[in-house]
């Protein structure tokens, strides 16, 4: 590997914009004689010195990528984290599709001192001169498809600062990227059903063709992927459309009033006890609420729990109350996971992945 005697500072705006870069398969790509990327979707590798991951720039470390999902109904981290000596980094390892290398210029340590190696004496000068550059991106640096970004600084310090400082931003951008790996992988095919049946609440629902039509009605559809093994989380996705005709209609309480509204109308943990349907869980945890857009929509997300009302059954849920003002139109949209006993995290990313990749249609093309 060359040297890397380029830095770049990294300004707010233009960070968020690569945040959200896609890994695109370009003809280059195609015809390059790298190997493909390859790891487990939300897996990242982290080369750095046992001693830093230990101490507090591994805390820090830990604070980014180790921090709980939100509204799970048990303690998941946002990513799987694999620590590496850098030294143990082999040719199988550098084909990872998500890997982080950390380091300070000041550490005396062989193992930081290898990844101080890749940067030439000048690299290093503009970073000690400079404290607020702390990260350099490589994309396809040992394989194609993959996310390789190394994080830096004068000392231990200086790069728990920046770390703390741009928490959100890190995690954005393996959240966002690894959301657009698993699109790709779920949209190979879609179902044609689902997005004829979307089409009449003026949506376009884009799902895999494993998704099948468990209840279809003017102003609701109910999708379900069916499991017949164990190992494999239970998914459900509904959408409801009704007129928005009051910006109270996206408050915290009005959106759970809506909720159990839908629910009882169709949502049964047992079709033939009327008492199942579906509740959010008020308690633990309690409903996360965040104002969002999609597509250039107002939007508000939903994360928490549920549970049936006989307290039967329970699990995670992700929605998105979404607002068209065009069309006078709120829609509904939410994914819920039945996995008893078993880590959500993954199910609510495909819920997440798919119900963001759900559009307003124009009015025009909206099915009568």
């Amino acid at each position: 590997m060359k040297k890397i005697n380029r830095l770049f500072p990294l300004a707010s705006l233009l960070f968020l914009a690569m945040a959200f870069w896609a890994c695109e398969e370009t003809e280059e790509n195609k015809n390059s004689k790298k190997p493909k990327a390859r790891g487990a979707i939300g897996e990242i590798i982290i080369a750095i010195d046992s001693a830093k991951w230990q101490g507090q720039v591994g805390d820090a470390l830990k604070d980014i990528f180790e921090a709980d999902v939100k509204g799970l109904i048990r303690d998941e981290s946002m990513f799987t984290v694999r620590r590496v000596d850098p030294r143990a980094m082999t040719r199988i390892l550098k084909m990872a599709t998500n890997i982080v290398y950390v380091t300070t210029f000041d550490d005396r340590s062989s193992a930081s001192q290898n990844i101080n190696a890749l940067f030439s004496k000048e690299a290093k000068e503009k970073a000690s001169a400079d404290p607020s550059l702390y990260m350099l991106r490589s994309a396809d640096e040992y394989a194609v498809g993959q996310e390789l970004i190394y994080l830096f600084g004068k000392n231990d310090q200086e790069l728990i600062s920046n770390l703390r400082a741009n928490k959100n931003k890190l995690q954005n951008l393996f959240h966002v990227r690894e959301r657009d790996r698993l699109e790709k992988a779920l949209l190979a095919r879609k179902s044609s059903a689902a997005r004829v049946a979307g089409e009449k609440l003026g949506l376009s629902i884009n799902v895999p063709a494993s998704y099948q039509i468990a209840k279809a009605e003017n102003d609701f559809l109910w999708l379900r992927q069916p499991t017949p093994r164990t190992d494999r989380a239970d998914i459900s996705l509904f959408f409801y459309e009704m007129d928005y005709t009051s910006e109270d209609q996206v408050f915290p309480e009005e959106i759970i009033k809506l909720r159990d509204k839908i629910a009882q109308a169709h949502l049964y943990g047992d079709p033939n006890n009327r008492n199942s349907y579906l509740v959010i869980e008020k308690v633990d945890p309690s409903p996360v609420f965040s104002n969002f857009r999609i597509n250039d929509n107002f939007a508000v997300e939903i994360r928490g729990g549920w549970k049936t009302n006989n307290l039967s059954m329970g699990g995670s849920f992700l929605a998105y109350v979404m607002v068209d003002t065009e069309k006078g139109k709120l829609y509904y949209m939410e994914g819920f996971v039945y996995f008893p006993s078993q880590n959500h995290r993954e199910a609510i990313r495909e819920i997440e992945t798919l119900l963001l990749a759900t559009e307003i249609l124009p009015r025009e093309e909206q099915a009568s």
